[in-house]
């Protein structure tokens, strides 16, 4: 979904750096959600008790699919599973562990998937049940787990669920969703809507419905109806959801919203902020409507129900918690989920040295002392390509938020083209777009269709996605530079560099199985070391545009000499630690001898 967005267009990060670089300020929250930067913590804290273990999913790389948009088998000019699975071999050769794939369910598609009118059956546009049993089944054989995408929050309003219960307020069904009376509401008038919640993509949460005279919930659109997570039945059909998949073979599952299951249900109003959205609405803090304590229940109730299978299956939340101390929770006691996703390192926005070895101290050192999950980029925000780059050396940029993120210690999840450094291209008219939010805002919020265009495969006019002259959204005109034909012969591409990478957390006992401990505190340079044993590893990221100079002293490092495993600047095959020169917007991934 698209939490955030909307917070950081109206957001400057803010980004203090004395000359030792010790007042740091990280967190894009503080002025919406109450939250607080946290105080960093030391290397010696941050290497203790960092969790080991044999289960899959802590060494796995994870590879999120929209199925819109990566591959069309069929030239209707929209991706489907027999697509994916043509890819497979593709995935396995880059090095993935993992696809989790967003929603394939029968869908109305407002919000492409997100709105699910039957959880247990493929929508036709994709293909077939029998089609993701053979994807499943292929993927198997390549050692490549698939995660679905399990939408928790809420339903399509046609859904077979919400229509019987908007078909009368007596329907056995009436409580499975939010339903309310308005504020002055009479036999002749609706009234007001029950209070001033507001819905992420615009305006008022409640929807009135005519045929009972009632207002209904919806945290999203106004076709995707909240479920009410306060009734039993509604827990007993969504369990059932899992087993359905689990029986399937599915390895395990991404919840959505999770943290907008549940709502004050005595209806007090939201507190307001300064300022508008870019709707039109009064900034408002989701105070009664968003990680509410029963949601931690509900975690454990899936846990326990996916935790019936065997295979170690995976949750991953997208958690986007204010702070560690919130994101810790959604590991419970080991009874929750095994990898809430890190928005707060996600969406630092910026080269910053100090952000970032701040909140990596700090994941290191959760109080669960959980699994990290790292992403720079998904189908809800602009790539991190565009994101991160200066404009100039986007290029230089991409290769080195690609070491951040599949050599930090952790399980990264990694976007459909982010390897190849697809770029976010907006549509140029409202008229071109497809995302209703796009829609609605325009022009200040354009929708995500940027980030979610096809798959970059070839040169060619379509990009090798599809037979089709017109997909379902346009070829950018970076294509026919960036991508996997073109970049697959060019030993310094993107693409070339993630394959290296992929492949080093594997062969290397420290970036697989090591603890991660930040040392330094230059204010350009974010350096730190992977430790297995006698095995030692050592990550340099020149976060600017100027040469940068580092000395190590013999207490800070176990050796004097720096062999490159992989390097974005030419250099000798070994570097004495003395004297280490990094130019700009330099990695270097090196063993520590």
């Amino acid at each position: 979904m698209h939490w955030i967005m909307n917070i950081l267009a109206t957001i400057a990060l803010s980004v203090s750096i004395g000359a030792s670089a010790t007042t740091v300020e990280c967190s894009i929250y503080d002025d919406v959600m109450g939250g607080k930067p946290q105080t960093s913590v030391s290397p010696a804290q941050a290497e203790k008790e960092q969790p080991a273990g044999s289960e899959w999913w802590r060494h796995a790389v994870i590879y999120e699919i929209d199925p819109r948009s990566f591959q069309d088998s069929d030239g209707d000019g929209v991706g489907d599973i027999k697509g994916i699975t043509s890819r497979l071999d593709y995935l396995h050769d880059l090095g993935i562990d993992a696809i989790w794939i967003t929603p394939m369910y029968p869908s109305p598609g407002i919000d492409y998937g997100y709105d699910i009118s039957d959880y247990t059956a493929i929508d036709p546009e994709y293909g077939t049940m029998a089609d993701f049993d053979n994807l499943v089944a292929e993927a198997k054989k390549r050692n490549i787990r698939v995660i679905m995408d399990y939408v928790i929050n809420h339903t399509s309003d046609q859904n077979k669920w919400f229509i019987e219960s908007r078909s009368s307020r007596d329907n056995p069904k009436r409580d499975w969703y939010i339903w309310r009376d308005g504020k002055g509401e009479t036999a002749t008038d609706k009234g007001e809507p029950p209070n001033n919640w507001q819905s992420w993509f615009g305006h008022s949460a409640w929807q009135w419905d005519e045929k009972t005279r009632q207002y209904y919930y919806h945290y999203f659109y106004v076709q995707q109806p909240d479920l009410n997570w306060r009734n039993p039945e509604v827990h007993k059909a969504m369990d059932g959801v899992l087993d359905f998949w689990m029986k399937r073979g599915v390895a395990g599952f991404r919840i959505d919203a999770v943290s907008r299951l549940y709502e004050d249900p005595n209806l007090h109003d939201d507190p307001y902020l300064p300022g508008h959205n870019a709707y039109g609405d009064r900034n408002i803090q989701h105070k009664y409507t968003d990680d509410l304590p029963e949601v931690h229940d509900v975690l454990k109730e899936v846990r326990s129900v996916v935790d019936k299978y065997p295979g170690d299956p995976v949750l991953v939340t997208e958690a986007d918690e204010p702070n560690v101390q919130a994101l810790a929770k959604m590991y419970g006691n080991g009874d929750e989920v095994q990898l809430p996703m890190d928005f707060q390192i996600a969406d630092v926005n910026k080269l910053s040295a100090p952000c970032f070895r701040e909140l990596f101290n700090e994941i290191e050192n959760n109080s669960a002392h959980g699994q990290p999950e790292y992403f720079f980029s998904n189908h809800d925000q602009p790539r991190q390509w565009d994101r991160y780059g200066d404009g100039e050396h986007n290029d230089q940029i991409a290769k080195l938020m690609a070491v951040l993120e599949l050599t930090t210690r952790g399980t990264p999840q990694m976007y459909y083209g982010e390897e190849l450094g697809m770029r976010t291209t907006d549509p140029a008219r409202v008229e071109d777009v497809h995302d209703p939010i796009g829609k609605l805002g325009w022009p200040k919020e354009k929708g995500r269709d940027g980030e979610r265009t096809p798959m970059q495969w070839d040169e060619t006019a379509e990009a090798g996605f599809t037979s089709a002259t017109k997909p379902w959204l346009p070829i950018p005109p970076s294509a026919s530079k960036y991508n996997v034909e073109a970049e697959s012969k060019d030993p310094n591409s993107i693409f070339n560099t993630y394959k290296s990478l992929l492949s080093l957390r594997k062969t290397e006992s420290a970036l697989r199985d090591g603890t991660q401990v930040s040392i330094g505190n230059d204010p350009d340079v974010f350096a730190y070391l992977r430790k297995n044993g006698d095995e030692t590893v050592l990550v340099l990221l020149n976060l600017s545009d100027r040469e940068r100079t580092l000395s190590f002293k013999p207490d800070e490092l176990p050796g004097s000499k720096l062999t490159p495993l992989y390097s974005s600047m030419p250099g000798p095959a070994s570097i004495a630690a003395a004297h280490v020169v990094l130019s700009p917007f330099a990695a270097v991934v090196a063993k520590v001898q």
